[in-house]
C-alpha cells in the first residue's frame, strides 16, 4: 500500500490524529502526489453534503488538503472552500500541520484567506495564528477586522479583565482600530456591550483606551468626524457620533473642524445635524463664529424639512442679532430662508426677526429678503412687506391667484393583449410573471389563457420552451415528483405555479381535484377565502384539466384589465367551444358569466342582438348567457353603516343572482350578506398574494368587494397592524358606484400603520377625484368621526392630506378637511389637549383655503381660535378662522 492510499483510507475513516502523523513524516512529493485523490473525495462529498458519512469524513481531508497542497493560492482557495464550512477541521489542527512552512508562503495564505469575505466563514484564530507564525503585517481586510471585532467580545469572561485592558495587550491595536473607520455595517457591533457592565463595550474601551495614549486622539476624532460626513446607515452613524462624543473632544478640537459641523448641519441625518447645530450654537454664542459662518450654516439649515432643527436655527439667530444687531445685514437674508418652509409657524417666526431687527439692515440685504417673501403664504407678505418698506402689492399679496385645481389623469381602460402567439414569447412572460412582486390582472390573464392554448396546441413545444424558465422552482420535479409540493398546493395554488406543476407533472390530478372539491364543500366564515376561491378554484380546475383535458382556450379571460368580459366576444368564444366539441369547464364559465358587461343592457338592441346570438348556439351555456343579457340589471344590495366602539364598518343586503343554484358551490358565498358583526369578520391574514384579482373576479361591484374587506382593513388602522392596503388604487379605477365601504375604505387607508400603506389611500383618493367619483363631504364627515373615535389617527392623516395637496389637489383637500374638522373641534373643551395633529390638520387646511379659496364659517373653529394661548393648535385655529372670515379670503378660483 502507497502513501497516498495509507492516508486517504485514514481520511475515509475521519481519523485526524492518523492524518496529522501521516502527513508530518511525508515528503513534499508524496503530498503532491495525494491531492487529486483528495480532491476527487471532496467532489465525491458534495453530493452529500448533510450525511453523517461526509460530517465525519471532512474534518480529517480539510487537515489533509491544507496541509498537502504546495502553493500559497491552492493551499488557501482549500482552506476557505464553502462546503469544508459544514465540518472544518480546528484552526489549532490546520495551524499546526502549517507550521513547518516557510514565512513568507504563511504570510501568503494569511493574506489570501484574510481577503476571502466573511461570508467565506475562515476562523479568526486561523488567520490570526498565521499572521503570528509569519511575523507579517496585520492584515486590515474587512474580513480580517470583523474577525478580531467578534474573537475579541466572544472570547470575554464575566471573571477576566476588561475588554479596554485585555485590546491594550494586542500588539496589532492601532492598524486594526484604524481600519475600523472603513467598514460598512459595523455601528452594530461597537454598540455592543457585555454583561451588566457599560464599561464592557467597544465605545468606552476605545475612548479609554485614546485616553491613555495608546491610540493617537486626532487620528480617532478625526476617523469620527469623517464616518459622519460619509453618510451611510443609521446604525453606523449613531455609533461613530457616540464614540465621538466618548472621546469628550474640547472647545478648541471643535473650533478646528468647524467646517465639518457645518457640512454636517446642512446634510447630514437628523440626529447628526442635531449635534452638529449643538456644537456650533455653542461656538456662535461665544462668538467664536463669524456672522460669515453663521449666515452660511443658517442658509442649509433653514432649507431642511425638520421643524426641530429650523426652529432651533432660528433661536439661535435671534439670540445672536440681540447681542449683536450691526449683523443684521450679514444675517437677516439667512433668516428669509426660512420663508419658504412648508410650515407657516416658523415662516412666522422668520418674519417676526424680520420685523424686529430690519432696520439695522442695509438695502442690500433688504432686497434679498425682498426676494424671497415671495414665498411666503399669503397671510404673511403683507407683514414682511411692511417690515421692509414696501408696498404689499410689490410681494404679489393682495393681489389673487387664480388657482387651478390640478389632478392626475384619469385612469384609461385597458384591454387585454391576446394570448402570447409562440411558445418563446410565453415563457418569457411566465418568467417575467414569476419574478414580479405583485401580479398585474391583465398579465396574469394572458400568461394563464397562453399556457391553456398552447398545452392544446402542442404540449411537448411548450414544455421544452418553458423548462429553462421553471427549473428549481421548489416544485420542480428534478428526479420524480415531490410528496411536499402535493401537500403544499393542497393547501393553496401559489397563483399560475399550480399550472405550471401541473404541465410539469410536479403535482398529481389526485392532488388537484381534491383540493377543487375541497374549496367546493368547505364553508368558511374568513372574508378572503369567499373572494379568493372562485378564483383558486378556476386555478386548480385548469391545472387538472391540463392533465386530463386540456381545453383550448380560456372563456373567462376577460376583455378588459378590470375584469370585465365583452359578451359578444363570449358568444364567439362559445361558438369556437361547440365547433371544437370541447367540454366546457364549470369554474371557468361561471366566472366568465360574472366578468359580462352588465351595462351591455342599456342598448335593448345590442343586448337582443348578442342574446340572439347566444340563443341561437344551441347550447345550454348559450341559453344561460342569453338570459344573464335579457334579465334585468340586478339591483345593488341595500347597504347601512354598522357602528361599534372602535371602529365604523358597513352591513350589506345579500345578492340573489350570486347564490343561484346554477352556479358552482364557490361562487355562492360571494352573495352572502355581508354584516361585520358577524364571528369569524375580524380575520387577519398576513399578506394577501391575491389581491388584484379579487376586483377582477366581480368586476363592476367594488362596493361588494369593499364591503367585504373592511372589517380586515380597518384593522390596520385601529389596530395598528401591517396589512395589504395596495387594492386600494385598484378599487378607485374600478367600474361600479361609489359607497360607504369604498369611502370607509378610503378613510382607513389613511390611517394605515406604515407610510407606504399610506400613500395608496392617497393614490385612490386623487383618481376617485379626477373622475369626479369623491362625494368629499362624505368622506370627510366619516373620517372626521373617525378620528373622533380614535380609530383613525389624526397625524397619519395629516400626512395623506399633505402629500394629496401637495400634487396641487389643494381644493379637494380642502372640501375633505372642511367636513371631517367639526367633528374633531366640537371634542376638546378649554384645558384639554386635542388629539396630536389636530393642528397639524388645520395647518393643511389654511394652506389649502390661501391657494385654492374659501370663506364662511366652520363649526366650533372661532370658540378655539377665541382662546388664549401659543400653542400650534391655537395658532393655526386663529389663522384658518382669519382666512375664512376676511373679506377677501376667498381667492379666485377656476
Amino acid at each position: 500500500m502507497t502513501t497516498t492510499d495509507t492516508l486517504m483510507t485514514a481520511v475515509r475513516e475521519g481519523k485526524v490524529s492518523a492524518v496529522i502523523e501521516l502527513v508530518t513524516d511525508m515528503t513534499t512529493e508524496e503530498r503532491r502526489a495525494a491531492v487529486p485523490e483528495l480532491k476527487a473525495l471532496r467532489t465525491e462529498l458534495r453530493k452529500e453534503l448533510w450525511s453523517n458519512r461526509a460530517r465525519q469524513i471532512r474534518p480529517a481531508l480539510h487537515a489533509a488538503g491544507a496541509a498537502c497542497h504546495s502553493g500559497a493560492a491552492a493551499a488557501a482557495a482549500w482552506i476557505s472552500g464553502s462546503e469544508m464550512a459544514w465540518a472544518p477541521a480546528a484552526p489549532p489542527v490546520l495551524l499546526n500541520l502549517l507550521a513547518y512552512r516557510d514565512r513568507q508562503w504563511q504570510a501568503d495564505v494569511a493574506a489570501r484567506l484574510a481577503g476571502r469575505p466573511e461570508s467565506a466563514g475562515v476562523p479568526f484564530a486561523l488567520m490570526s495564528g498565521l499572521v503570528r507564525l509569519s511575523g507579517c503585517e496585520v492584515p486590515t481586510t474587512d474580513s480580517y477586522v470583523r474577525g478580531w471585532l467578534n474573537s475579541s467580545t466572544t472570547n470575554w469572561q464575566l471573571s477576566g479583565p476588561l475588554l479596554a485592558e485585555r485590546l491594550g495587550r494586542d500588539a496589532h491595536l492601532v492598524p486594526l482600530v484604524n481600519a475600523l473607520f472603513e467598514l460598512d455595517d459595523i455601528g452594530w457591533r461597537l454598540e455592543w456591550t457585555y454583561g451588566q457592565d457599560d464599561a464592557q463595550g467597544w465605545i468606552p474601551a476605545l475612548a479609554q483606551l485614546t485616553e491613555q495614549g495608546l491610540l493617537d486622539r486626532k487620528t480617532m476624532i478625526d476617523g469620527c468626524v469623517a464616518r459622519l460626513l460619509r453618510g451611510g446607515s443609521t446604525v453606523d452613524q449613531r455609533a461613530f457620533l457616540a464614540l465621538f462624543k466618548a472621546l469628550s473632544p474640547t472647545r478648541e478640537e471643535e473650533r478646528e473642524r468647524t467646517g465639518d459641523w457645518m457640512a454636517l448641519a446642512t446634510d447630514a441625518a437628523v440626529a447628526i445635524a442635531f449635534h452638529a447645530q449643538s456644537v456650533l450654537t455653542a461656538l456662535a454664542l461665544d462668538g467664536e463664529l463669524t456672522a460669515r459662518q453663521l449666515a452660511e450654516m443658517s442658509r442649509g439649515v433653514l432649507f431642511r424639512p425638520e421643524k426641530k432643527l429650523v426652529r432651533a436655527q432660528l433661536v439661535l439667530l435671534g439670540k445672536v442679532l440681540r447681542a449683536s444687531p450691526s449683523e443684521a445685514s450679514a444675517l437677516l437674508p439667512a433668516v428669509a430662508e426660512g420663508f419658504g418652509h412648508p410650515d407657516t409657524d416658523l415662516q412666522e417666526r422668520a418674519v417676526k426677526l424680520v420685523e424686529r431687527w430690519a432696520g439695522r439692515a442695509d438695502q442690500g440685504a433688504r432686497d434679498e429678503m425682498l426676494a424671497s417673501a415671495e414665498l411666503l403664504s399669503g397671510a404673511l407678505r403683507p407683514r414682511a412687506a411692511a417690515a421692509l418698506g414696501v408696498v404689499p402689492e410689490a410681494l404679489g399679496a393682495g393681489t389673487p391667484e387664480v388657482y387651478e385645481e390640478t389632478l392626475p389623469p384619469v385612469p384609461l381602460a385597458r384591454r387585454v393583449d391576446p394570448a402570447p402567439e409562440t411558445v418563446e414569447e410565453l415563457a418569457e412572460e411566465v418568467g417575467a410573471l414569476l419574478a414580479a412582486r405583485t401580479e398585474d390582472v391583465a398579465v396574469f390573464e394572458r400568461v394563464l389563457d397562453g399556457l391553456v392554448r398552447h398545452t392544446y396546441r402542442d404540449h411537448q413545444a411548450l414544455v421544452e420552451a418553458l423548462r429553462p424558465v421553471v427549473a428549481g422552482r421548489w416544485w420542480y420535479p428534478e428526479d420524480g415528483p415531490r410528496s411536499s409540493a402535493d401537500n403544499n398546493f393542497r393547501a393553496r395554488p401559489y397563483g399560475v405555479e399550480v399550472v405550471l406543476a401541473s404541465l410539469f407533472e410536479g403535482v398529481k390530478p389526485s392532488t388537484l381535484h381534491q383540493a377543487l372539491r375541497k374549496d367546493g364543500s368547505t364553508r368558511s366564515d374568513c372574508v378572503h377565502a369567499k373572494l379568493e376561491r372562485p378564483w383558486r378554484a378556476r386555478l386548480y380546475e385548469t391545472a387538472y384539466r391540463l392533465r386530463t383535458e386540456p381545453l383550448p382556450f380560456l372563456l373567462s379571460t376577460p376583455t378588459w384589465a378590470s375584469g370585465l368580459l365583452e359578451a359578444g366576444e363570449l358568444v364567439a368564444r362559445l361558438g369556437e367551444y361547440r365547433r371544437l366539441g370541447a367540454p366546457v369547464a364549470e369554474a371557468d364559465f361561471a366566472q366568465a358569466l360574472r366578468r359580462v358587461r352588465h351595462d351591455v343592457t342599456a342598448d335593448p338592441d345590442a343586448a337582443v342582438g348578442v342574446a340572439a346570438a347566444a340563443t341561437a348556439l344551441g347550447t345550454p351555456e348559450g341559453d344561460r348567457l342569453a338570459a344573464l343579457l335579457t334579465a334585468p340589471a340586478p339591483a345593488a344590495p341595500a347597504a347601512e353603516i354598522v357602528g361599534t366602539e372602535s371602529r365604523l364598518l358597513v352591513r350589506t343586503g345579500g345578492v340573489p343572482e350570486l347564490r343561484s343554484r346554477e352556479l358552482p358551490p364557490v361562487f355562492r358565498p360571494l352573495g352572502a350578506p355581508v354584516d361585520p358583526t358577524e364571528r369569524g369578520q375580524q380575520c387577519y391574514h398576513w399578506g394577501f398574494p391575491a389581491y388584484p384579482h379579487w376586483l377582477a373576479i366581480l368586476p363592476g361591484e367594488r362596493e361588494t368587494v369593499a364591503a367585504r374587506l373592511l372589517a380586515v382593513l380597518s384593522a390596520g388602522a385601529v389596530d395598528d397592524i401591517p396589512l395589504e392596503v395596495g387594492y386600494l388604487p385598484l378599487l378607485a379605477e374600478s367600474p361600479g358606484p361609489v359607497g360607504d365601504a369604498l369611502l370607509l375604505s378610503v378613510a382607513y387607508g389613511a390611517g394605515a400603520r406604515r407610510a407606504e400603506e399610506r400613500v395608496a389611500a392617497v393614490d385612490a383618493l386623487l383618481v376617485l377625484a379626477a373622475s369626479g367619483q369623491l362625494d368629499t363631504d362624505r368622506l370627510g364627515e366619516l373620517l372626521g368621526r373617525l378620528m373622533a373615535m380614535g380609530a383613525v389617527k389624526p397625524v397619519r392623516v395629516v400626512e395623506c392630506v399633505r402629500t394629496a395637496a401637495a400634487t396641487g389637489a389643494c381644493g379637494t383637500v380642502w372640501g375633505l378637511l372642511r367636513a371631517a374638522l367639526p367633528a374633531l373641534l366640537a371634542g376638546p373643551a378649554a384645558g384639554t389637549a386635542a388629539a396630536r395633529g389636530v393642528g397639524d390638520l388645520l395647518a393643511v387646511a389654511a394652506d389649502c383655503v390661501e391657494r385654492a379659496g374659501g370663506r364662511g364659517e366652520l363649526p366650533h373653529l372661532a370658540e378655539l381660535a377665541a382662546r388664549r394661548g401659543g400653542s400650534r393648535l391655537l395658532t393655526q385655529a386663529r389663522r384658518l378662522h382669519t382666512l375664512l372670515t376676511e373679506e377677501d379670503a376667498s381667492a379666485a378660483t377656476t
